[in-house]
């Protein structure tokens, strides 16, 4: 069986306090995009994965489903890695929902829902279609009401490897980022209930934990917002017209790999 894996871009990204369990609170607005890996599942003795050697997540994703048997995973890579597009996320999510239609019993939405979560907090996302606001630890999710008329320009600047997760957010608690942390979920939200169109989105919080000198780029080049998706270091542009981000990508594929990406459902 197969399948696109999407990426994703947080719009919005607003983090909280470290909670008991050392995890923190998040607020994020997630968008999929049509820039996919595809996965091809299928049953097999023992399980198997062809394409990334790096993989962890459908691995893991995989060996909570707890089938009777193994699996054969084929994956064409597509969206950076690790680049805070989610593409390991969204293969895992992918692998796990396409191992489940194919057993006898296929596992329930819920029950998908809590085995994605417990493979990352991002995982369960990838399981949902259409824009989501998602909260707690980031596997809590609603649907979100967002205008899908815009196009991204994606920007993975040469010379960047993402920090990991850990340290991002060990950097962000030394700078005390989580003060204020209410009232900016109070802002985030009033300014979500007010996008009507696709510029409205410019009225968005920034990126709690990463920034880039590379928005700015963006934004010269037209962009009606420029961010860090996730914890980077991928930089977006948004735009509203295909052929003005397919410019903005040429312009700036002196800066890293550019590509074009439109919203996907």
């Amino acid at each position: 069986m197969r399948g696109p894996a999407h990426a994703k871009l947080n719009l919005a990204l607003v983090v909280g306090p470290r909670r008991a369990d050392g995890m923190h609170e998040v607020l994020t607005l997630l968008q999929r995009l049509d820039l996919v890996d595809e996965i091809v599942v299928e049953p097999a003795e023992s399980t198997t994965v062809d394409g990334f050697p790096d993989d962890t997540l459908v691995r893991r994703a995989l060996a909570v489903l707890d089938a009777p048997h193994g699996w054969r995973v084929v994956i064409d890579k597509h969206i950076p890695v690790a680049a805070g597009l989610g593409g390991g996320s969204s293969d895992a999510a992918t692998a796990l929902r396409l191992a489940s239609a194919q057993l006898e019993t296929p596992v329930d939405d819920q029950r998908l829902h809590e085995l994605a979560a417990s493979v990352g907090a991002d995982v369960p996302f990838f399981l949902r279609t259409g824009p989501q606001l998602a909260s707690g630890v980031g596997a809590t999710l609603e649907p979100a009401v967002l205008p899908q008329g815009f196009v991204a320009c994606l920007l993975l600047p040469d010379g960047t490897a993402k920090t990991s997760t850990r340290a991002v957010y060990e950097a962000f608690d030394a700078r005390g980022g989580a003060e204020g942390y209410a009232a900016r979920v109070d802002a985030f939200r009033l300014a979500l209930a007010h996008i009507r169109v696709p510029r409205d989105l410019a009225g968005l919080p920034p990126n709690d934990l990463a920034r880039s000198a590379h928005a700015a780029a963006l934004l010269a080049e037209g962009a009606f917002r420029a961010d860090v998706s996730g914890a980077g270091p991928v930089v977006y542009g948004l735009f509203e017209e295909r052929a003005a981000a397919e410019l903005a990508c040429a312009a700036l594929s002196r800066l890293g790999r550019t590509c074009v990406a439109g919203p996907a459902w």
